[in-house]
């Protein structure tokens, strides 16, 4: 069974970047040179997925627009004789990479922007990538909780430990151990306190979630937050059939946080191929 599709909920208004989020969506910000949302996608499209929804709000013609043709800054790149930067935009969207956009009315939650792509979807298991949350691990994140669904056949959610002080920002599952990385899940909390957390293991920004989630999500009250939780649909979708969690290989930055968002771009600029270098000698002139 594939993965075909993903969702990428980008409806939010990233009030944690104003002003820089005022006239432009949080996932159009650059890690280096690339959108965040460019990285999800094209660890989506390594995972083997070509269709990509994107659940959009108002102010995000961006994204649309970023993974659009654009003939006039192609015939003024192959004009002026840039061809590594032509070829360079040409692959921003490959040839077999279809991308829809639904709009997300109103901003009620995870779960309602997940809920929002089930026209789509429609019958068949799906990832959801969180922008905010840059992935990178080798294979990607993605590709090797598709590997594992081929497996188990059923939901994956990526996990990672998290300071006991932290689990307020996440869902936190317990469960049972299967193999090494692969937990059976028997519980999911939506951001807990430390006090009443069940483990210590936070789920990051990647899911495979099997279409069943969608009628779990419709069935869900408004939860923390006063928004339709995904998590209390994972919460659900647990009475009904089995759940796993996968703690991956790789590295996770919080882009949705100043901090976090700092770190990626200092951490992937020092490995970036034309200024890691450069990056390296300026560091070592700071003074801390």
């Amino acid at each position: 069974m594939l993965i075909k599709k993903a969702i990428f909920p980008v409806a939010g208004l990233g009030t944690r970047f104003l002003p820089a989020t005022k006239a432009q969506p949080k996932e159009m910000l650059p890690v280096v040179d690339k959108p965040l949302i460019q990285y999800a996608v094209e660890e989506a499209y390594a995972a083997g997925i070509r269709q990509m929804i994107f659940v959009t709000g108002r102010s995000k013609r961006a994204i649309p627009d970023h993974f659009d043709s654009a003939p006039e800054l192609e015939y003024e790149l192959e004009a002026s004789g840039k061809r590594e930067l032509l070829e360079l935009v040409r692959t921003i969207k490959p040839d077999d990479m279809e991308c829809i956009y639904i709009r997300q009315a109103k901003a009620l939650g995870l779960g309602h922007a997940v809920l929002c792509a089930e026209c789509v979807v429609v019958n068949e298991p799906f990832a959801v990538l969180l922008a905010d949350d840059l992935m990178v691990g080798e294979p990607p994140v993605l590709q090797q909780m598709v590997e594992q669904f081929r497996e188990w056949k059923t939901s994956i959610l990526a996990v990672q430990e998290v300071p006991a002080d932290h689990t307020r920002r996440y869902g936190i599952v317990a469960g049972t151990p299967v193999s090494d990385r692969m937990m059976d899940v028997t519980r999911i909390v939506e951001k807990p306190a430390p006090e009443h957390a069940p483990s210590r293991l936070g789920v990051a920004g990647r899911y495979i979630l099997t279409p069943d989630v969608f009628t779990e999500i419709r069935q869900q009250p408004r939860g923390v937050g006063g928004e339709i939780q995904l998590t209390d649909g994972i919460a659900g979708l647990l009475r009904r059939q089995k759940v796993f969690a996968y703690t991956y290989q790789g590295k996770r930055y919080d882009c949705g946080s100043k901090e976090g968002f700092l770190q990626a771009n200092i951490e992937l600029g020092l490995v970036h191929p034309e200024i890691g270098a450069g990056m390296r000698e300026y560091l070592k002139t700071l003074t801390l």
